[in-house]
């Protein structure tokens, strides 16, 4: 079959309804760089690239980054590199991860993600320093033993699946430092660091093991791929025939010959122009389509509206995937926001993918991650939990007023007959007395919702818990009434309703 040929067929999957249904996973970035967890904290990726500095990357807030970073002689990261750690070799981190790997317990970790309410945990098997976290087969290209002892792929994929949820792999395709470790200061350097030579096959041949060993559902690139079409096409067959309801992310654009181009500093600077203005557009990181995928990875960033293609939001507790002990409580998201942003992702038909870093010297979870677990846990058990199986209705977002004036904000979603709202900010007028977000009871609107003559009016309290409301309908909109006991981001379930022509 041609290559066309290929990819058409491939283009007859689709995505799985476990996944669509899925609104909540969990990533985990745990690698050597986690003993360090370290980088710098004043400033987000987003911005870092935006300013189109050809060094921006040597800043990186990503701990993750932390090899490249101090390949960078001035950089925040080789400062900190030589005063703490002598500017010791990478292979010393090596050393310490795999000793904390003697205190790490899988099934306390699936326990914890579990509680969430999220539906599957994406592992990172092999970052960009090209360490695995399985005990491959693969000869790596260095002189030493590159990966851990104990089967962490394996393991972790036991207790997830004991704990009822599905597991995936993310595997850096585009990256590895073993093969290539040229300094990357910007995106233009990405494509020029994409090994050649061996690395191809050698990335094929990983991700074939990972395939055969674990059945991931979810096989999750990054960067790039370091093959051609002709050659990723049949990987892409081999996976939907070992895992049928398997997705692909979209981060697996093809090497193309054309990419040589990027070795040119001139090329890489005109990309570096073009990557800072389209992540001002998007307001961070939004990958390029490749020719192939299941579902879109925006990252750090949300889609205005209800894309036409499935798509989950993927970032970090704070400015970083990996563990970082720099960070603050200021660094991390605070409570409204999580789950403003759920709701909000949710909304527009997407899953949010949250990340974990756990520590590398003892492979516990950070507090302020467990807190942050916590909240997901305590909405998906109330009013959140409507959220799975659900899709986006015709309106993601309302906007109305209070009892007494001021501004309300809703996150909406549908399952069967009903819309489920989420009230995610109330902003009441100075003369305003109720039905503020903080917890005091009012009628609140929603405008741009019809009643029809079998319309209900609920409290959602928990997953089968309902509490019916008073409510009112006129011009265009419905007036709740809300308890002054309600949760802090009430979920009111609206049966049997039409959206009405007006829309806040």
């Amino acid at each position: 079959m041609s290559s066309r040929g290929e990819l058409r067929r491939l283009r007859r999957h689709r995505v799985p309804a476990w996944w669509s249904d899925a609104k909540l996973g969990i990533f985990v970035h745990w690698t050597p760089a986690s003993v360090v967890g370290w980088a710098p904290v004043d400033v987000q990726v987003g911005d870092l690239i935006a300013a189109g500095r050809p060094d921006a990357l040597g800043s990186s807030p990503y701990t993750e980054w932390f090899q490249n970073s101090i390949r960078f002689p001035d950089s925040p990261a080789s400062e900190y590199h030589r005063r703490v750690h002598g500017g010791c070799g990478y292979e010393v981190f090596v050393d310490a991860f795999e000793a904390g790997l003697e205190q790490w317990d899988p099934d306390d970790w699936a326990r914890r993600f579990a509680a969430t309410g999220a539906r599957y945990v994406l592992l990172v098997s092999k970052h960009h320093d090209g360490f695995c976290l399985w005990p491959t087969d693969v000869t790596p290209r260095t002189t030493r033993r590159w990966h851990t002892t104990r089967d962490v792929v394996g393991e972790l994929r036991e207790a997830v699946l004991g704990a009822g949820m599905r597991f995936g792999l993310y595997y850096s395709g585009g990256l590895d430092w073993t093969f290539n470790d040229r300094p990357i200061g910007n995106l233009g350097d990405l494509l020029a660091a994409i090994p050649r030579g061996d690395y191809p096959a050698y990335a094929a041949a990983q991700v074939r093991e990972l395939i055969a060993r674990y059945r991931p559902s979810v096989l999750w690139n990054d960067i790039a791929w370091p093959e051609t079409a002709s050659a990723l096409w049949p990987l892409f067959a081999e996976y939907y025939r070992a895992v049928p309801d398997g997705v692909v992310n979209d981060r697996w654009l093809p090497w193309v010959s054309g990419m040589e181009a990027f070795r040119s500093e001139r090329v890489r600077r005109l990309a570096d122009s073009f990557n800072a203005r389209s992540i001002r557009r998007d307001r961070g990181l939004v990958p390029p389509k490749p020719p192939h995928f299941d579902v879109r990875t925006p990252e750090y960033t949300v889609f205005d509206e209800v894309p036409r293609d499935a798509w989950e939001s993927v970032r970090g507790m704070d400015h970083s995937f990996g563990f970082n002990r720099a960070s603050t409580d200021e660094h991390f998201i605070g409570h409204d926001e999580l789950i403003t942003m759920h709701a909000d992702v949710v909304a527009k038909g997407g899953n949010l993918l949250l990340n974990v870093g756990p520590r590398g010297e003892d492979a516990s979870i950070p507090e302020p991650q467990l807190e942050r677990l916590e909240w997901l846990a305590d909405w998906t058990a109330a009013g959140g939990s409507t959220v799975f199986g659900s899709r986006p209705w015709v309106r993601p977002r309302l906007v109305g007023s209070g009892s007494g004036g001021g501004r309300a904000e809703w996150r909406t979603w549908a399952s069967d007959r009903s819309v489920f709202a989420a009230l995610t900010s109330y902003e009441p007028d100075s003369s305003d007395r109720g039905g503020s977000a903080g917890g005091t009871g009012g009628s609140v609107d929603l405008v741009g919702v019809e009643a029809t003559p079998t319309t209900t009016v609920h409290l959602v309290r928990g997953a089968d818990r309902r509490s019916e409301l008073e409510w009112s309908a006129a011009g265009g909109s419905l007036s709740v009434r809300l308890p002054v006991d309600r949760d802090r981001f009430p979920v009111v379930e609206l049966r049997d309703v039409t959206a009405s022509a007006e829309a806040g």
